[in-house]
């Protein structure tokens, strides 16, 4: 094959694979479409098989949405998919040499479970951030959040609000307890090591300090109930 050619077929491929998650955004913005994650794409290719069960937003309990809003993205209704001013802390500390702390919002999350890999670097984010602008823009808060909590991993093989709360409380996400959402919302940040039926000290003091902010939320989630 000419190194012309090769080498236009490569760009074009290339092109392909960077503009199909945004052709996908707007796919997603219809409500009956129901999108899975890459970890559970990985999960069918090895044959693992995964569990998930898609609730709609009004079927989750609003104290669980409530906990992981809180725990996970406080400014989820304030900012535009980015957190701009956690972004600059963490490039900050980035160029002084400093350990860099977490900064992902829902979005960037979604983004990254929908479309890319797990794992730090700055390939993948600097990816994620004009995916999750993308999606931040054209879903609305409810739809980015539905899509969130039903592709989250909450165990192994365990996807989705639905099938996490079945699986650890043996109730459905409409049924969750304030301390039940507390728990699933702490587990998030590793939930293979994280059990949120299995809780030991740790996650049941960080579960009691985000259900109290969660009580508390108020204005915090207005953009998801008005």
């Amino acid at each position: 094959m000419p190194y012309r050619l090769w080498l236009r077929r490569a760009v074009l491929t290339l092109a392909a694979l960077v503009l199909a998650p945004y052709l996908l955004i707007l796919v997603y913005l219809l409500p009956f479409v129901h999108p899975v994650s890459t970890l559970m794409v990985a999960d069918l290719a090895l044959l693992r098989g995964y569990d998930r069960q898609w609730v709609d937003f009004d079927d989750i309990a609003p104290v669980l949405v409530q906990s992981v809003m809180m725990s996970e993205d406080g400014q989820f209704c304030f900012h535009d998919g980015v957190d701009w001013v956690q972004m600059r802390g963490v490039v900050d500390d980035a160029l002084e040499g400093e350990p860099t702390r977490g900064a992902s919002t829902i979005p960037m999350q979604t983004a990254k479970n929908l479309f890319l890999w797990n794992g730090r670097s700055f390939i993948r984010k600097g990816l994620e951030l004009p995916l999750a602008l993308a999606a931040d823009f054209v879903w609305s808060k409810r739809r980015v959040m539905e899509i969130y909590l039903n592709i989250a991993e909450w165990g192994p093989g365990i996807y989705g609000i639905e099938a996490a709360a079945r699986y650890h409380f043996n109730v459905p996400a409409a049924k969750l307890s304030r301390r039940q959402a507390a728990l699933l919302a702490v587990s998030l940040p590793n939930p293979i090591d994280r059990v949120a039926s299995k809780p030991g000290r740790g996650l049941q003091r960080l579960a009691r300090v985000i259900e109290r902010r969660a009580a508390g939320s108020g204005d915090y989630v207005r953009c998801l109930y008005d």
